[in-house]
């Protein structure tokens, strides 16, 4: 295994300034993802707010990648590449978004991701902590009961996010993630009267100089100890679930990732520092505040 990056707290810094660029272009593509825009203007909207933050952006030719943020639609579970596709009300929709800024001859990166059912009201991490859910009949086209299962992947995806990493913040481990995540999704299969399927193939990473570090961050529990936490560390924590079967294809374009069967999936993901006394969600305008503070949390803040 290479070695885990650890970061000093000005460096952490600096991936804050990195983070709260994403924080930006996760606003931006809200505002603007709306029925009847398609993914190819939507990856316009990234791209201008990474223009106006004067930072670079990560996913652009990663690996011959072809645009600035990735857009997942409905059954496709990751790297969606944005096109003509036009968004219709009722979609579930993730927004894979990345950038990096430039100090000291080094990149620092910033990775984080959210999933929106389309039409549906934003709802703040503080809103969310609170209980508030999305609500409202269906659109034309889409039954009730898909609308209901979409919401309800949306949230649970978004719960386990915040699970996992107030995990991190209480944990020895990176296994607290997956500890987080299957508490979470069994739990929420009793209110649900469904289970959301764990994606495996698809984790979380470590994040600094380089968008995709080690350690491998996996969403379930697995057999072996994983890496201990430590001051310095980052993590980009992105649960991945489905309303269906975990087996996924790739598509003829190498990047596409659609589930097997069908199935709805939703991302949610942020980028977190582990300091010294405590944690910073370097991606979350408010570090982390409104999302944690259901667990008793108070994050350090690194503006």
């Amino acid at each position: 295994m290479a070695r885990i990056e650890l970061k000093t707290i000005e460096q952490l810094r600096w991936m804050r300034r990195a983070g709260l660029v994403v924080a930006d272009i996760h606003a931006s593509l809200r505002d603007a993802a709306r029925p009847g825009v398609t993914t190819a203007e939507l990856d316009e909207v990234s791209a201008e707010a990474i223009r106006r933050n004067g930072a670079t952006s990560n996913f652009l030719h990663y690996f011959g990648y072809p645009a600035t943020v990735c857009i997942s639609v409905n059954d496709v579970l990751v790297h969606g590449i944005p096109g003509s596709q036009r968004l219709e009300a009722g979609d579930i929709v993730s927004f894979d978004c990345g950038a990096w800024v430039g100090q000291a001859g080094r990149q620092w990166h910033g990775d984080a991701a959210f999933t929106m059912v389309v039409g549906d009201p934003f709802i703040s991490d503080a809103d969310f902590a609170s209980g508030t859910r999305a609500s409202g009949p269906a659109p034309a086209g889409v039954s009730e009961e898909v609308l209901r299962k979409r919401r309800e992947l949306d949230a649970v995806t978004r719960e386990a996010l915040w699970a996992a990493l107030a995990g991190i913040a209480r944990g020895k481990r990176v296994s607290a993630v997956g500890a987080a995540v299957e508490e979470v999704v069994a739990a929420r299969a009793l209110d649900f009267g469904w289970e959301a399927g764990i994606i495996e193939e698809y984790t979380g990473h470590g994040i600094g100089t380089a968008m995709h570090q080690e350690p491998e961050v996996l969403n379930f529990n697995a057999r072996g100890i994983s890496p201990r936490l430590k001051p310095g560390m980052a993590l980009a924590v992105e649960p991945m679930l489905t309303t269906g079967s975990i087996e996924t294809f790739t598509e003829d374009d190498e990047w596409t990732v659609r589930t097997e069967d069908g199935s709805d999936a939703a991302q949610w993901e942020h980028s977190i520092a582990i300091l010294p006394d405590g944690v910073s969600v370097l991606t979350a305008a408010d570090a982390g505040a409104a999302g944690l503070a259901p667990y008793g949390i108070t994050p350090i803040s690194l503006d």
